[in-house]
């Protein structure tokens, strides 16, 4: 085992060369192009395909945590890529809703649209806020300053806001939203399928237990992140609501008051499917996020039942 220690992060990792499979030369040379030839964090190849994981201890987490990533069967030397984060909507190790890196392989999103597929696991369950007196609860902040600086400095991507991209839904819905509008300059879309846009206190889904206070949440509240921040999401249609289970008024909602304010988004109402990472979602939203498209609001009524 090798660990690398930083500032704020240590990486333990398991050594799997001979199995890595061709694009891993690449990601050995983006490692030692960042000067960590001695202690590179190599990652650990999955029998699924062309997955390695890392194991990170940060001080914005409570122990270890797992970052998965998925690659394009082929990278080209000197080709970049955007990267898609899969957020997840359960602590590490729970899968009552399904897997979203498992769904990405199913439906082969690394090489459909030539991205790097990333699922980050947290210690708590996620509602990608920054607890406001636990230092171990820190989720917005381990995704900014441990996940994305690990992903940028490890493969080949698109270091850019256009080059990374959110998705997620129920909690980890309201995550992509609240880290857009809060860090455009970071990520370029986000896509929210059946979340609970609307919450107005931290007193549903367990999520007091993160956002700890109603000062703290309304920080992270959707409401007044789209009143204060949407405009600053500029011409293009960075924001993709698509619905519905069980939070399908939150999204009329949500639509509702972006289209009053004049922000540029996609929505869509239906079809109704089951509240979970298989239900065929995912690729809707990665095909939205994907896409080209006009500057002009745009609502896509699948399912018009009540």
């Amino acid at each position: 085992m090798i660990l690398y220690k930083s500032r704020s992060v240590s990486l333990t990792t398991n050594h799997w060369m001979r199995t890595a499979g061709p694009w891993m030369p690449l990601v050995w040379a983006s490692l030692v192009c960042c000067g960590w030839a001695e202690e590179t964090p190599v990652v650990t190849t999955l029998r699924e395909g062309n997955m390695v994981v890392h194991t990170v201890r940060s001080e914005f987490q409570s122990g270890e945590t797992e970052i998965r990533v998925l690659l394009p069967e082929r990278l080209d030397t000197g080709e970049k890529l955007p990267v898609l984060y899969l957020l997840p909507v359960e602590k590490q190790g729970e899968h009552r809703f399904g897997e979203g890196m498992r769904e990405a392989q199913q439906l082969d999103l690394a090489n459909k649209y030539r991205t790097i597929c990333v699922a980050p696991a947290f210690s708590h369950l996620p509602w990608y806020a920054d607890h406001p007196t636990d230092p171990e609860i820190r989720q917005e902040s381990y995704l900014l300053d441990i996940v994305v600086p690990l992903v940028d400095r490890t493969y080949p991507t698109i270091a850019k806001p256009e080059g990374r991209l959110l998705v997620g839904f129920s909690k980890s819905g309201c995550g992509a939203v609240s880290l857009l509008l809060r860090h455009p300059d970071v990520f370029g879309k986000a896509a929210a399928w059946d979340a609970p846009l609307m919450m107005e206190t931290p007193a549903r889904y367990r999520s007091g237990e993160i956002y700890g206070t109603q000062e703290n949440f309304e920080k992270y509240r959707m409401t007044s992140l789209l009143r204060k921040h949407g405009t600053e999401l500029g011409p293009g249609r960075r924001l993709i609501l698509t619905s519905y289970d069980a939070f399908r008024e939150d999204h009329n909602s949500a639509h509702q008051l972006l289209t009053d304010l004049k922000v540029p988004h996609v929505h869509r109402d239906g079809p109704h499917r089951k509240h979970d990472w298989h239900s065929g979602w995912l690729a809707e939203s990665v095909e939205l996020l994907f896409a080209d498209g006009d500057s002009s609001p745009t609502t896509e009524v699948s399912d018009p039942s009540p």
